[in-house]
């Protein structure tokens, strides 16, 4: 056990740091590719650190040799959209309010294009009420509709990039870390930094989720919970790091549009691995966790769409998580 924890504690700390040179490599690379802080947001960030929790899904549905280890990749599948939209939020709600505190005004405003985050949810709210029918039903052709999925993403892509604002300012970037007396590092050493972090990130993650299945399997917790509240918020740490990162340089924008980019493809990616893969029929958890995604993501809908969203609206939508974390303690050990 005190290996574990400290394996545990030490993959966290090794992904903080990597994460550090990663939101700084990102932020050259999409300067490079004359994007502005959204997309950089929504399409680079978001992809490089989506990858270790559709590692997970697709290591789960490709190679799990039992149902129950299938299992594990539609938890995560509808596991990780239900961490960004609740908990990923909060986070960036919470350290906004630490940053801002002692501040006369606007410190519950938030500094980014509520309205273009607005649509993002919507996107994301149609993709997965979508998602969540199909759970509902059994037919032979339902594994080609992953494609559907794919190809959505795909567009969402080539929108993001087709609407996106001025490219990052040079004065707004801090100094590439592998070459801090440089004044514009060329696109080899800003990619070079991003992939070095993202392999670190990948490993250490892995590392987390490992400790993180083990301390569920020495608190008795099943591998349900294990597949929907455990492994979620690890293979989601990433994201979250980004955004206290980001939040911490006030470059609000981008750690909100990162949290919103990855649940573009936690709505898309991983989803059409799991329909491929699997028969992808919800059970009474599953759904649970997908009806407590649709209440915090209507919340963050709404305030998005008429720009009145607030640091303390932002930070309530944790409560979704807590809720259902306690309707899943509920439901298995009652």
């Amino acid at each position: 056990m005190l290996l574990t924890l400290f394996l545990f504690f030490l993959s966290a700390a090794v992904i903080y740091l990597a994460c550090e040179f990663f939101v700084n490599g990102v932020e050259w690379v999409g300067h490079r590719f004359h994007l502005g802080a959204t997309a950089t947001g929504t399409v680079l960030a978001a992809f490089g650190t989506a990858l270790p929790e559709s590692a997970v899904t697709f290591m789960a549905v490709v190679f799990g040799d039992t149902p129950e280890q299938k299992d594990i990749g539609v938890g995560a599948a509808m596991g990780g959209p239900l961490v960004l939209a609740t908990l990923a939020y909060a986070v960036v709600g919470f350290a906004l309010w630490r940053a801002r505190r002692g501040q006369a005004t606007q410190a519950n405003c938030i500094n980014a294009d509520q309205r273009r985050l607005a649509r993002d949810q919507a996107w994301f709210m149609g993709i997965f009420i979508f998602k969540v029918g199909l759970g509902l039903l059994a037919f032979a052709w339902k594994p080609w509709l992953g494609i559907l999925f794919l190809a959505t993403y795909g567009l969402y892509i080539k929108r993001e990039l087709s609407n996106d604002e001025d490219c990052i300012d040079c004065e707004d970037l801090e100094p590439l870390k592998l070459r801090p007396r440089d004044d514009n590092p060329s696109m080899f050493w800003a990619a070079t930094q991003t992939i070095l972090a993202l392999v670190v990130i990948a490993g250490a993650s892995h590392v987390f989720v490992n400790q993180i299945e083990l301390l569920g399997v020495a608190m008795g917790a099943s591998p349900h919970v294990a597949a929907l509240l455990l492994a979620p918020v690890a293979t989601e740490l990433p994201e979250i790091m980004n955004a206290l990162i980001w939040v911490r340089q006030g470059k609000e924008r981008l750690a909100l549009a990162n949290i919103s980019g990855a649940m573009m493809i936690q709505a898309t990616i991983p989803s059409a691995l799991g329909i491929f893969m699997t028969p992808w029929l919800l059970d009474g958890p599953l759904l649970a966790a997908g009806l407590f995604t649709m209440l915090s993501i209507s919340l963050l809908w709404l305030r998005f769409r008429r720009a009145v969203m607030s640091v303390p609206a932002l930070s309530a939508v944790g409560g979704f998580y807590a809720l259902f974390a306690a309707y899943l303690g509920w439901h298995f050990y009652a």
